[in-house]
């Protein structure tokens, strides 16, 4: 078999398995998280997320918003040396992040198993 041929059949399975590969996974929402903090970061978002009377306390001072709070969330890092301490039925997470006016903050979450709860805002 000369080579065109070849070349053409392998064109031809390339062009049908990326069809294949689109139609499988095109409307779903599909996540990649294999390492350690976008799991845990993705499941504090994906949780109802409530906040305690001492967050709303220090939301309530204007120097953050809800919108750092989501961003930490998003973009910001676990810090496990600190973090996945067993309280009351559920574990506490220590995010470190930053608000949008570039102060560094670090949240304390308590993660439950059917919601998250903002403990407590620092800032550093």
């Amino acid at each position: 078999m000369k080579f065109v041929h070849r070349f053409a059949y392998y064109l031809i399975g390339l062009i049908m398995g990326s069809f294949f590969v689109a139609a499988v996974f095109s409307g779903k929402d599909t996540r990649c998280n294999y390492f350690p903090n976008a799991r845990v970061l993705n499941d504090l978002r994906n949780k109802p997320f409530n906040y305690s009377d001492k967050a709303s306390q220090i939301l309530a001072e204007k120097w953050i918003d809800t919108i750092d709070i989501k961003n930490t969330l998003k973009y910001g890092d676990v810090d496990f040396d600190q973090s996945n301490i067993e309280f009351e039925k559920g574990k506490i997470y220590v995010i470190e992040g930053k608000t949008v006016k570039n102060q560094e903050i670090i949240l304390k979450v308590i993660n439950y198993p059917e919601k998250a709860v903002l403990d407590d805002i620092i800032k550093k």
